[in-house]
């Protein structure tokens, strides 16, 4: 059975539109997502579709891959925040494990045992090498954890190994090395974690770093330096050989790949404008490239071009600031109170009409949402299950009055309950797609037309992500998106430790339920078991409403009619080394 990549749609910041885009931990975990067209997680017992282009496989040739969205340009698994240079480095680095169509997690550079789900044992190939020429080894797999820990780490992975025993006291200082990492040698090592866990091994970060690369460079300059930025080493089937900032990646095959020479000469990576998709694609000038669904239904008149969908495991929302994170600590304080009130937020969500917003601009590839969890997924509850906020403009007016939200100056628009003006601030990401603000308009109206008067900004995609992770003072209700990984543990995105959390959501019964999801003396094996206490977590977010579901999609891609050998299933992508274009 082939296995494929499990694209790490946990990419740090949370939109997800201009580029679906998605991350925070390894390719198991669930994260924010930000690409129109992406998404990932364990255990869904819906087989996803799988397409193929068909075709007699030659090697040789170069495939353009197309982006509608500039990369951020951290072009290391530890450093990325967005879903447009996870795409990137899907194409030349790889994980030491993969997911195969269930999503469950298969051995590809390491293969591991354990026999308490608290120590593994993890055993590499020998011969993998870096683009450098350097053999890989356990140590460049222990350097990216003890980077991911250390206290000058920048990146927002430290989830993915604060588990392993004696992670946080090497962060705190209280220690040089990390105690539950034991190299045994050159291509053994054990990791024991701080507790059994029914998820250890997908929760963990297993994407090695060059330590060769990085020797001499601080941490806290590893984001900024050519190693990430602009001459990044990976040990995937393509080398980087240029980089030009906002526009291009050029890479050509790596003939010393391990699992043996690429069928494809080269990989350019382009990146267009969105509203010249269309044309590139008819033209021949882009290969491949995922969709957003504005240019799906004209892409699929191209006599040249195949469009395909596959299940996706990411969704829209609009989220609510409740509060404020502080970084030194990883606490939450809800210290926000313009959106306290749950029936307010409630009201905000009966005023929206989801399926008519849906209509409007995902032209049939989405349905709305209930929960935090995918449709998709193994874990997610059913509507009946959960408070669902249909489109009601009444049941809306009723509960703002309830709440004390009323019309006092004649106006139109409600005050607050001590009778001072209210205005809304949302605020969308701007990629430069004339739709984005559209869409984000309608949601203006549906608030207007209850009373809730409300001011939309539109902020450039990199400022967004940055302002929300900080909790600027700009930031009030957001759309974004948030995709799903391998496993279904949510808490990163949840947690009340988590800077991930961007709605500020604190809920010591909620870190309760994902806590006993994850322990193996409550859920043992037993997935049912699990799930239970998912849906009643599900049922506890949806009641308290941190976040408005709005739609979930699915995942779209354009393939010439020369492309060859790629395929698509819930897991992702299969491996780039396996793809081909006719000759």
């Amino acid at each position: 059975m082939k296995k494929k990549s499990l694209l790490l749609m946990l990419t740090l910041l949370l939109v997800l539109s201009a580029f679906l885009a998605a991350c925070s931990s390894d390719e198991g975990s669930s994260e924010p997502a930000e690409n129109e067209s992406e998404t990932a997680e364990e255990g869904s017992e819906e087989e996803g579709t799988e397409e193929e282009a068909t075709g007699e496989a030659q090697p040789g040739g170069t495939l353009t891959y197309g982006v509608d969205s500039p990369p951020e340009g951290l072009f290391n698994w530890a450093f990325y925040g967005i879903v447009t240079d996870a795409d990137i480095l899907g194409l030349f680095d790889e994980n030491l494990i993969e997911f195969d169509e269930n999503l469950a997690p298969q051995p590809n550079i390491a293969s591991w045992e354990t026999e308490d789900n608290k120590t593994f044992t993890f055993t590499f190939e020998q011969g993998v090498m870096w683009h450098d020429g350097v053999e890989l080894t356990v140590n460049d797999w222990v350097f990216a954890l003890e980077t991911i820990a250390h206290p000058d780490y920048d990146g927002p992975r430290y989830a993915n190994v604060q588990t392993i025993e004696g992670a946080p006291a090497f962060r705190d200082g209280e220690a040089d090395s990390i105690s539950g990492i034991n190299v045994i040698d050159d291509y053994t090592i054990e990791i024991t974690f701080d507790q059994a866990r029914v998820n250890n091994l997908v929760n963990l970060w297993t994407y090695p770093m060059s330590k060769a690369q990085f020797e001499g460079i601080p941490v806290a300059e590893m984001s900024a330096s050519e190693q990430v930025r602009t001459k990044p080493v990976g040990l995937g089937p393509f080398k980087v050989d240029s980089i030009t900032p906002g526009e291009a990646v050029i890479m050509t095959k790596f003939e010393d790949y391990w699992k043996g020479e690429p069928m494809l000469d080269g990989i350019n990576v382009q990146v267009i404008d969105n509203t010249t998709t269309v044309g590139a694609l008819g033209n021949g000038d882009i290969d491949m490239m995922s969709l957003q669904p504005v240019n799906a239904a004209e892409v699929e008149e191209l006599d040249n071009v195949e469009v395909v969908t596959y299940p996706g495991l990411s969704y829209y929302y609009i989220g609510f600031k409740l509060g404020t994170f502080n970084p030194e600590t990883n606490e939450i304080v809800e210290d926000k109170d313009k959106y306290a009130d749950v029936n307010l937020r409630k009201a905000m969500a009966h005023a929206i009409d989801r399926e008519s917003w849906i209509d409007a601009f995902f032209f049939g590839y989405g349905s709305p949402v209930n929960g935090p969890v995918p449709s998709n997924h193994w874990i997610a509850a059913d509507p009946s299950e959960l408070a669902t906020y249909e489109y009601d403009p009444e049941k809306a007016k009723e509960l703002l009055a309830e709440a004390g939200y009323e019309d006092t100056n004649g106006d139109g628009f409600v005050e607050d309950p001590n009778g001072e003006e209210f205005t809304a601030k949302f605020s969308h990401y701007d990629t430069g797609n004339p739709t984005f603000e559209t869409r984000a308009q309608a949601i203006v109206q549906f608030w207007e037309a209850v009373g809730i008067k409300t001011e939309l900004e539109m902020s450039e995609v990199n400022l967004y992500y940055d302002d929300i992770e900080k909790d600027a003072e700009s930031i009030e209700t957001f759309f974004g998106g948030w995709g799903t990984g391998a496993d279904p543990d949510p808490t990163a995105l949840w947690g009340s430790d988590q800077l991930w959390n961007y709605p500020r959501y604190k809920n010591e019964e909620s870190d309760k339920l994902l806590a006993d999801a994850l322990d193996i003396e409550v859920v043992g094996d037993d997935q049912q078991a699990r799930k239970d206490l998912y849906v009643q977590w599900q049922q506890m977010v949806a009641e308290d409403v941190p976040m408005i579901f709005i739609a979930e999609l699915q995942e779209i891609v354009a393939l010439s009619d020369r492309v060859q050998n790629v395929e698509y299933d819930v897991s992702g992508q299969n491996s780039p080394h396996e793809w081909s274009i006719a000759q």
